[in-house]
Order: structure tokens, then C-alpha cells, then sequence
């Protein structure tokens, strides 16, 4: 799997709280119409305004093809279009999993 990571830097006037509920309302809801998209999470850093990087995310995806295909939906377009009025990606790192990775089973 194909992994991406975006630290994240909110605008200015743009709280945590709001961009953690669009997050969560809207960004993670969209995630079943990427079909590339296999995983996403948003990860808080600083709710310091001064602070460099306020969130990160990683996303995982099929491949970083099928994701550049994805990006063209108009789904993605609705993304991008609120992402930056509120936050802006300061850097982005690609890579590919060792696989299997580690996680413990729920239970």
C-alpha cells in the first residue's frame, strides 16, 4: 500500500475545533467515493496558533496513480475547495509500506 502523509497548517482565524469537525463530518465521509482511498486518519499536533504544523494526515491508497485519478472527482474537487479556505498543506512525504506493519487486533 501506498502511503501519504500531509503535515497540516491551519489558516489564520481558522480554530482547531472547526477544522476537527469538518474533518470528521465531511472529509472522513467523503472517503468511500475515492475508491483508491484504502485508509485515512487526521492526527492534532498543536492547537498553538504560532505553532509550524497544527495536523497531520496519512492517507492510504492502492496506488499513488489510482489516487491522482481519484483527484480529478468532482467528490475531491468539494475537498480541496474547503481544505484551503481553512488550512494549507505545508509538506508532503510519499512512501511505500513494509508490509504487513503491525497493529493489534480489536477486541
Amino acid at each position: 500500500m501506498d502511503m501519504i502523509v500531509h503535515r497540516i497548517r491551519l489558516r489564520p482565524n481558522v480554530t482547531p475545533a472547526r477544522f476537527e469537525t469538518w474533518v470528521k463530518e465531511t472529509d472522513y465521509a467523503t472517503c468511500p467515493e475515492l475508491p483508491s482511498v484504502l485508509s485515512f486518519s487526521v492526527q492534532r499536533v498543536s492547537a498553538d496558533p504560532a505553532a509550524p504544523v497544527h495536523f497531520f494526515e496519512v492517507i492510504g491508497v492502492s496506488s499513488r496513480a489510482d489516487f491522482e485519478r481519484d483527484t480529478t472527482s468532482d467528490a475531491f474537487g468539494r475537498l480541496v475547495a474547503d481544505f484551503e479556505g481553512m488550512a494549507e498543506v505545508v509538506d508532503e512525504m510519499c512512501g511505500v509500506r513494509l508490509e504487513p506493519g503491525y497493529r493489534v487486533a480489536a477486541g
